[in-house]
């Protein structure tokens, strides 16, 4: 899709990012028109501090922004966060530098396995009926660093899990925490036994994924 100009903004929308989790067509439900094919975005309908906020609240970044009136850009959170989604993706929220050198603050990460644009979701957890709870139990000797925010990349293994580096609290869709970690290796083949972190279970089902 061609970026959208405003004076305020040039928008930009992926739609191999979109989840369609719904965050901008209820936020804004005069901006974003789902059923208006090709023109589905208006910004005329809001002003350019709502549509930032809203466009700040899409999980899988699909939606971005660059600012032309001198405004703040997207600011990274202080705490750097994996939700994890039932039956679903992970959504990542940090300043994540991605496998292909790209910097990003929003992604909503494939842990089933079969999505056709890994590393990214492209909601083929669906098709495929994937389970996967989104809410563990949580880590009873998990302690609050320091350090919870920051950079973080993300590093998919070639035919196995995905390393996330750098300060990340894992949590559930209410903010309760699961774990705390430096470095995570997450499933991402969809077959562990103890989702969402890697158990091997990538090597015993023969898991392809550059």
């Amino acid at each position: 899709m061609k970026p959208i100009e405003t004076d305020d903004l040039t928008i930009h929308f992926n739609g191999r990012r979109c989840i369609h989790a719904r965050r901008c067509v209820l936020g804004l439900p005069g901006v974003f028109l789902p059923d208006a094919g090709r023109d589905w975005i208006q910004p005329a309908g809001a002003d350019t501090e709502a549509l930032v906020r809203v466009i700040d609240a899409c999980p899988s970044g699909a939606l971005s922004y660059e600012r032309k009136d001198g405004g703040a850009e997207e600011a990274a959170p202080e705490v750097n966060t994996v939700t994890l989604w039932e039956n679903g993706p992970i959504a990542v929220h940090a300043p994540m530098t991605m496998p292909d050198g790209s910097n990003r603050m929003r992604a909503a990460l494939c842990r089933c396995g079969q999505s056709k644009s890994k590393p990214y979701c492209d909601n083929s957890h669906l098709d495929m009926r994937f389970k996967a709870t989104s809410e563990p139990a949580s880590d009873p000797n998990a302690q609050t660093p320091e350090t919870r925010g920051g950079p973080v990349s993300v590093e998919p293994q070639k035919n196995g899990p995905m390393k996330i580096a750098g300060p990340i609290e894992i949590v559930t869709p209410s903010g309760r925490r699961v774990a705390v970690k430096t470095e995570a290796w997450l499933c991402r083949c969809g077959s562990s036994a103890n989702k969402p972190f890697c158990d091997g279970s990538h090597k015993k089902i023969g898991f392809e994924a550059d």
